[in-house]
């Protein structure tokens, strides 16, 4: 018959049952075995923040409290005043873009203005001087009157 290892179960402070079992004949180290102590074993996990205040009853009465509270409270405010500041930096912030862009799209539309004019005086540059210019290899038919008796 084979021998069965002999179990012993603990519930630590925490509410998590242990189980511990004899070591091999080996003198390899036994690691303790975590099991929920819920039936279900579908409980929340409790941060080690909050893993000894759950039960434990705090006197609202007590100086501990009111510094604890105090102190809250503080942060709290603290942290409101940080978070609308943060709120009016970053409106601020849309209202300069905002003036910056329409800076910018009047700049756009003056030198548009500025384009189409050039870009207008170029072409008609162009369209009197390919007037005035006759193209290479042409010559004139009139005569010229001085030099047509020699």
């Amino acid at each position: 018959m084979s021998k069965v290892p002999q179990q012993n179960t603990t519930t630590d402070a925490n509410g998590v049952s242990v189980i511990h079992t004899p070591a091999h004949t080996s003198g390899l180290q036994q690691v303790p075995q975590l099991v929920p102590v819920s039936p279900g074993g579908g409980g929340k996990a409790v941060p080690p923040s909050k893993q000894g205040k759950k039960n434990s009853f705090v006197d609202r009465n007590s100086d501990e409290y009111r510094q604890r509270r105090e102190r809250n409270n503080m942060a709290v405010k603290k942290s409101r005043l940080k978070s609308k500041q943060k709120a009016q930096d970053t409106l601020q912030r849309v209202n300069q873009l905002k003036e910056e862009n329409e800076r910018l799209e009047a700049k756009i539309k003056l030198l548009t203005k500025e384009l189409s004019v050039l870009k207008d005086l170029f072409l008609e540059h162009a369209h009197s001087f390919a007037d005035n210019v006759q193209p290479v290899g042409t010559e004139t038919t009139t005569a010229n009157p001085e030099n047509s008796g020699q």
